[in-house]
């Protein structure tokens, strides 16, 4: 929950500040020279760009968070089973084990948005953030075929 609050605030600060930057460019451009039109759509491009990968970023979360859910209630969210040091960090052999594991799995079984989901938080625990994200987008994509 509080992750999510975060979240929240953080794109509701972004919001903010897009809307601050894209007036910035409105008076620009309303200046009307040549080198303020251009600079006005310039600053109005960033605003754009942080909007769309804002609303990817949240669609992303919003269907993880969905087949999270989905998988819970059938039962079928991975355990950890990871060992930890001391320090409470994950152990990288032990996070390669699971991983080893989760891909065998995916193999078997590739157009299953279940091994997917399981291979992508496997690759998280590895802390091999592109992958994971890859994976989840996969599993994702898999889920939204079955209808």
């Amino acid at each position: 929950m509080r992750a999510r609050l975060t979240y929240f605030t953080l794109a509701a600060v972004l919001v903010v500040y897009f809307v601050l930057v894209g007036s910035r460019g409105v008076l620009l451009i309303k200046q009307g020279t040549a080198v303020t039109v251009v600079l006005g759509a310039a600053v109005l491009v960033l605003p754009v760009i942080g909007i769309w990968f804002l609303w990817h970023t949240t669609r992303f979360a919003r269907d993880a968070g969905r087949l999270a859910r989905e998988l819970e209630a059938e039962g079928g969210l991975p355990v950890d089973e990871l060992r930890r040091t001391p320090a409470g960090r994950i152990d990288r052999d032990s996070a390669d084990e699971v991983f080893a594991r989760r891909r065998a799995e995916t193999e078997r079984s590739p157009e299953d948005w279940r091994s997917w989901f399981r291979l992508a938080v496997a690759y998280h625990d590895a802390r091999d953030t592109p992958r994971a994200r890859k994976a989840m987008q996969r599993a994702i994509a898999l889920r939204r075929r079955e209808g």
